[in-house]
């Protein structure tokens, strides 16, 4: 499977989020902006959950493309500690265990579950999940 988008994560095993790190100020985003001002930076792969919301809605098409069927999903914030909050999917965690300050590792994940052929975006699982 590949990436949604190119230059999102890391080609090794196990990826990492690729950031952007500001060449003048040392600020770190995410995703890296393609500027001349940032250099590309892989990020932790650990963080803690900052906070939350569920999606309950499938989203407006375009420019979503995942599958026609839905499922309500975590949209996480993730503390990076030392570089930045990053947005992405939670996984394989029930919406009742949620809680500021859960420990995650990134772990890309299908777009659509469904399709073992396509999409992975940006996800995070709790670290027991993870191990």
């Amino acid at each position: 499977m590949r990436a949604i988008a190119q230059g999102l994560f890391t080609d090794e095993t196990p990826p990492r989020l690729i950031g952007g790190k500001d060449r003048e100020t040392g600020r770190i985003v995410y995703p890296c902006p393609d500027a001349p001002t940032y250099d590309p930076v892989p990020l932790l792969r650990e963080g803690t959950l900052w906070s939350w919301t569920v999606q309950r809605f499938r989203p407006k098409s375009p420019p979503y493309a995942g599958p026609d069927s839905f499922a309500p999903w975590v949209v996480a914030y993730v503390e990076l500690p030392g570089q930045v909050i990053v947005q992405a999917r939670l996984v394989d965690v029930a919406f009742e265990d949620l809680r500021v300050g859960l420990p995650v590792r990134f772990a890309p994940a299908p777009l659509d579950p469904a399709n073992p052929d396509g999409v992975l975006v940006p996800a995070f699982v709790p670290m027991e999940a993870a191990a």
